[in-house]
């Protein structure tokens, strides 16, 4: 099926990152200069229009009035290892990774697309690691980004420290957070097998305690695949974008 929106390819310098990065931009088949949307940030970008069908997903919510005007914007990665220090908090470039999403790429967005330019404006979804750069960033700029996404989300120490770091209620924050049954033996991309359920499950809680207008669900059968997230994306968009 023929796409209906319009796919932007853009490229930035990254002075942070020295290196150059692809930016795709998903413009709705309607949209207008006239009009104000919201913007959704993913990382793992390639994967989120290839296995996760966003594109498609968008084209339909729109054409149903069920979403409201959004464009989604995809960031992808080298390999394994450009990602891990790209997403995780200690990963070696993550700040300079994040800077590049803040300071690069925002600012490019926002000289294309009419947008409130507020926080529950503007979105970061991720799955697995991508899903953890998702939350620590939008908890480390809560007036830029209102919205959070996440897939299965990776949880580990690091991640549950900075959530238990935050000073301040989460109350402007709006998370989508789902996990997959089977996960407490998810097989991750070196191979091996972690216990994602248990973490995630802390992080709910701890999510909760701290304020935040969650959403979560635990999905039946879900093993850490993209089936499973592609089969819940609707409900994700709409939940997040209605």
């Amino acid at each position: 099926m023929a796409r209906k929106g319009t796919m932007l390819k853009r490229e930035i310098k990254s002075k942070f990152l020295q290196e150059t990065k692809e930016v795709k931009i998903y413009l709705p088949e309607a949209f207008s200069p006239l009009n104000k949307y919201q913007i959704c940030i993913m990382q793992d970008g390639d994967d989120f229009f290839q296995m996760g069908k966003v594109a498609t997903f968008s084209d339909q919510l729109h054409d149903d009035y069920e979403i409201e005007n959004t464009v989604f914007v995809g960031i992808h990665y080298k390999n394994r290892y450009d990602r891990r220090i790209k997403y995780h908090p200690h990963g070696e470039q993550h700040e300079a990774y994040t800077s590049f999403i803040v300071r690069e790429v925002l600012p490019m967005l926002d000289d294309i697309i009419p947008s409130v330019q507020l926080g529950q404006g503007r979105a970061l979804m991720g799955d697995s690691l991508a899903g953890t750069f998702a939350l620590v960033t939008a908890l480390k700029y809560p007036n830029t980004f209102g919205k959070v996404i996440m897939h299965s989300p990776y949880v580990d120490d690091a991640l549950l420290d900075i959530v238990q770091g935050v000073e301040v209620p989460l109350s402007s924050l709006d998370i989508y957070h789902t996990i997959g049954l089977k996960e407490d033996a998810a097989v991750l991309s070196d191979g091996k097998a972690e216990d994602l359920l248990t973490p995630n499950r802390k992080l709910k809680q701890l999510l909760q305690e701290k304020g935040a207008n969650l959403t979560y669900y635990e999905i039946e059968g879900g093993n850490h695949t993209w089936k499973y997230w592609q089969e819940d994306m609707p409900r994700a968009l709409m939940t997040m974008f209605s």
